[in-house]
């Protein structure tokens, strides 16, 4: 980690129309961090992703990213910004007529000018990256669940990326495949450099991965609290924050 801002998000307003979901909201994520997004239920935190991701448009405010304003960027300045970013979506989202390494390959034929012989090589070096060498030609529906995660990790990270958004990379995983994922977002982090924005409530991955993060309050349309998760858990800002921290994770105090 360092204390060099990667994004930085200033007076943000998410909501769609009437319906507002988070209120002025302001953070820092530095280069480096494992930023962890959390809060319960229908707060806002995959909302916010689509607005930091440029899939949505915030109400008001501002992101920056390394000094250059996102949110009011030119379509293809914005679109260069991006090809600096990388998504891991809920679900890993791989396109199931596809094999894995067509599915990886893809933004490497969109976005470089590798040869097919090129594109070959760096398919299979992402995929021994995230323990998947040899299932180059495996389908989504041949393998479990937690390889969908981790071959959806490859293809986010075809392009090399500087900053890399993940929804919810640990929903539906079983407790060994959630671990082996956190791992190697912890490996990833510490090998590559690359600064981490994860949405999530599962506990034990925020307590594992998370370097820093925001917790966001649907009640308030706020920040409660901020900070590393382990300092929140010892330090409560508030009830809100303690009880979300608490939920039989007593252990982890």
């Amino acid at each position: 980690m360092s204390s060099t801002p990667h994004i930085e998000v200033k007076n943000l307003t998410v909501g769609y129309g009437d319906y507002i979901l988070m209120k002025n909201i302001s953070f820092t994520v530095n280069k480096g961090d494992i930023f962890i997004i959390m809060g319960g239920s229908g707060c806002g935190k995959s909302t916010l992703l689509h607005v930091l991701t440029g899939l949505k448009a915030p109400q008001s405010g501002k992101i920056m990213i390394d000094g250059i304003n996102f949110t009011k960027a030119p379509e293809k300045q914005k679109k260069e910004l991006m090809q600096r970013c990388g998504i891991l979506y809920q679900g890993g989202a791989l396109f199931s007529s596809m094999t894995l390494a067509e599915n990886i390959a893809l933004p490497l034929q969109q976005y470089t000018d590798y040869s097919e012989k090129q594109i070959e090589e760096l398919v299979s070096l992402k995929l021994a990256l995230v323990g998947l060498a040899g299932f180059e030609d495996f389908y989504p529906s041949e393998i479990s669940g937690g390889m969908c995660k981790r071959a959806g990790l490859a293809r986010a990270l075809a392009l090399d990326p500087e900053i890399l958004y993940c929804d919810e990379p640990s929903a539906g995983l079983d407790p060994i495949s959630s671990k082996l994922l956190d791992d190697l977002i912890l490996d990833i982090n510490k090998s590559l450099g690359t600064t981490f924005v994860i949405v999530t409530h599962e506990l034990a991955s925020i307590f594992t991965v998370g370097s820093n993060s925001v917790f966001l309050d649907g009640t308030s349309k706020s920040i409660k609290g901020s900070g590393a998760p382990k300092d929140l858990l010892q330090n409560p800002p508030n009830d809100v924050v303690l009880n979300f921290l608490t939920r039989g994770e007593k252990e982890h105090v």
